[in-house]
């Protein structure tokens, strides 16, 4: 059974950092498409990055809002079936649940292009 369990989380002053992890098991990782979306209070769920492997090397594939770009980048360990979320420059507006989730390719910035979810991981930036 796939399992895909998201932390790192935390509460954090605008224009700081945060690293988020997401451990998957109970699939083969490297094929697959991960992706993190985030949910605001009152808001719908939001795409903010997503990762595949090329099938060429160690060339991987990624892609991310326009909101996050050049603040956020997404990278994966698949030794150790982890990808992550890294998030510099945090603004208020970057505060959200976010989701890990996976997927077969392509990448997709859809959310029934995925099948398995995280159960979320909480990230407030205060101003």
């Amino acid at each position: 059974q796939v399992q895909l369990v998201e932390s790192g989380g935390g509460l954090v002053q605008a224009g700081g950092s945060l690293r988020l992890s997401c451990a998957a098991s109970g699939r083969t990782f490297i094929s697959y498409a991960m992706v993190w979306f985030r949910q605001a209070p009152g808001k719908e769920r939001e795409f903010v990055a997503v990762t595949r492997w090329s099938g060429a090397g160690s060339v991987y594939y990624a892609d991310y809002a326009d909101s996050v770009k050049g603040r956020f980048t997404i990278s994966r360990d698949n030794a150790k079936n982890t990808v992550y979320l890294q998030m510099n420059s945090l603004k208020p507006e970057d505060t959200a649940v976010y989701y890990c989730a996976s997927g077969p390719p392509p990448i997709s910035t859809i959310q029934a292009k995925y099948d398995y979810w995280g159960q979320g991981t909480q990230v407030t930036v205060s101003s």
